[in-house]
């Protein structure tokens, strides 16, 4: 009989979750590159050399790979062999694994996860609990998968309950432009079919903890009607040309997997969710001879990726642009932002908005101003601000055209498209919204030479802080006059695809 001492587990999950932090799966990052040598849309190409640079300089500086650090998603399988030396449950000493790694005080994690989530939405501040998923199996180890997954990315997780005669590559082909590019492609899909609508989406989630490998599975051709489908749904999603950071172009799936289960004469389950361009996951099995620990990579196997703003890029002094300025950048237009821009996400617009309709004045000035969209890691050593890449910037779509009408704010900065609601509003105020790359955390990090709190201190990660920044690169996504390139960008590309047959990884 194995026996498995409680602080093995605790330790090895907390050790997966550092380890995952700051380092990627080489298969992933060996995925990024092969999509990057080959895109030939000059946006999409220049958003994917920043996430290689940005995971080589990661995995160097053991630093999130993203400022969402993610719920923590766990499936554990464990032998019926197994005897347990502790008095915790498997959750807790799970748990207590998670809240160990995200209080590492050298790499100290995001705190994202919320108590009570349809009230009063309290940060639990160790990002615990985690999401647990435990299977009694034969044998006598404990096998677990740990996943950190971002809410971006979740965020688009879809499920539909098809008719057993309805075609799944047909149902994605539909599905996939809708789910916009919060996710950061290019990424990997997960597929979950049958059993019953929570079962689907389990094995879709457990599906992206898998290799990549679509390449070697084209190479030897499929031997199930499975792998028919993962190469068939992988053509279809890279035929949309959503491309990188959904600005249009060859490369949006680097991978699709698969996970099907037994279901019932008359359903068809089937649930997709992406992993994003920050795919954090890790494995390992204890067989009670001591904690599982992984093992760092060789590093000179990331590729060595430089990236510089092209010859059109317009430097940009926050405190002092004018809307006259603002009115003269294009769609696609690259900016270097030096200056003082404030931060702000869901809960400080909801904050923000209630206080204005209550005739309160707000703690901050927005005339004229930038906000950015984010919700930092915190720093460590002599960091101005941890990790702190854009959230999605669609969530604050609701409160734009308010905020634009009683603040005076010029712009905003985010990752992903703004919907019809937020480019309208855009339009209408003489605004803009900036785009900064999603998965590109610490190096857009670098760029902060000076980060405090200035409002909303309770709130967190979600307070509102005052950024001093130098050549901070973004690009105009949605200009004063409306013009998405989240819109013509895929549009093209998508047509380029159709009519020139242009080959597809």
């Amino acid at each position: 009989m194995t026996v498995i001492q409680e602080r093995d587990l605790i330790d090895s999950v907390a050790d997966a979750l550092q380890f995952i932090s700051y380092y990627h799966p080489l298969d992933f990052i060996q995925a990024v590159h092969r999509a990057w040598e080959r895109e030939q849309n000059p946006a999409a190409k220049d958003a994917m050399a920043q996430i290689l640079i940005n995971s080589r300089m990661c995995a160097v500086g053991h630093r999130p790979l993203c400022q969402d650090t993610g719920i923590v998603t766990v499936f554990v399988e464990v032998g019926m062999s197994v005897r347990w030396e502790t008095e915790r449950s498997l959750d807790d000493m799970i748990n207590e694994g998670v809240r160990r790694a995200y209080n590492h005080p050298d790499n100290k994690l995001r705190a994202s996860i919320l108590n009570d989530p349809a009230g009063r939405r309290e940060n639990t501040r160790d990002n615990t609990p985690a999401v647990i998923h435990t299977r009694l199996v034969p044998g006598s180890s404990v096998s677990v998968q740990v996943a950190a997954k971002g809410g971006g990315s979740e965020n688009k997780a879809k499920l539909a309950m098809l008719n057993p005669s309805d075609s799944i590559v047909d149902w994605v082909a539909e599905t996939l432009p809708t789910m916009g590019a919060g996710w950061c492609p290019p990424g990997i899909l997960g597929i979950g079919i049958g059993g019953t609508a929570e079962k689907a989406m389990i094995l879709a989630k457990e599906s992206l903890m898998a290799p990549v490998d679509i390449h070697e599975l084209r190479a030897r051709g499929p031997q199930s009607r499975t792998e028919e489908l993962r190469l068939e749904i992988m053509d279809v999603a890279n035929r949309t040309g959503i491309g990188a950071q959904g600005l249009g172009g060859l490369t949006t799936v680097l991978d699709v997997k698969i996970m099907d289960y037994p279901t019932h004469a008359a359903s068809l389950p089937v649930a997709m969710i992406p992993n994003c361009a920050a795919t954090r996951h890790a494995h390992f099995k204890l067989t009670g001879e001591g904690p599982a620990l992984q093992t760092p990579p060789d590093i000179t196997q990331w590729p060595e990726i430089s990236w510089e703003p092209g010859e059109s890029v317009r430097k940009v002094n926050l405190d002092t642009v004018t809307r006259e300025e603002i009115h003269t950048w294009m769609p696609g237009d690259t900016l270097l932002l030096s200056g003082t821009m404030l931060t702000g996400r869901d809960a400080a617009h909801k904050r923000m908005t209630q206080m204005l309709e209550q005739g309160e004045p707000l703690p901050v000035d927005l005339r004229g101003k930038f906000i950015y969209y984010v919700g930092p890691v915190d720093p460590v050593r002599d960091e101005a601000v941890g990790p702190a890449g854009p959230t999605t910037a669609t969530r604050m779509d609701k409160f734009t055209d308010y905020i634009l009408d009683q603040t005076g704010l010029a712009g905003m900065i985010g990752k992903a498209e703004r919907g019809p609601v937020a480019v309208e509003a855009i339009k209408k105020h003489g605004a803009v919204y900036l785009m900064a790359v999603g998965g590109a955390a610490y190096l857009v990090s670098k760029a902060v030479t000076k980060a405090e709190v200035v409002a909303f201190e309770d709130l967190g990660m979600e307070a509102i802080y005052a950024f001093t920044v130098k050549d901070m690169p973004v690009s105009v996504a949605v200009d004063s006059q409306g013009e998405s390139v989240h819109v013509t960008g895929p549009k093209h590309w998508k047509a380029q695809i159709e009519e020139q047959a242009l080959e597809l990884i």
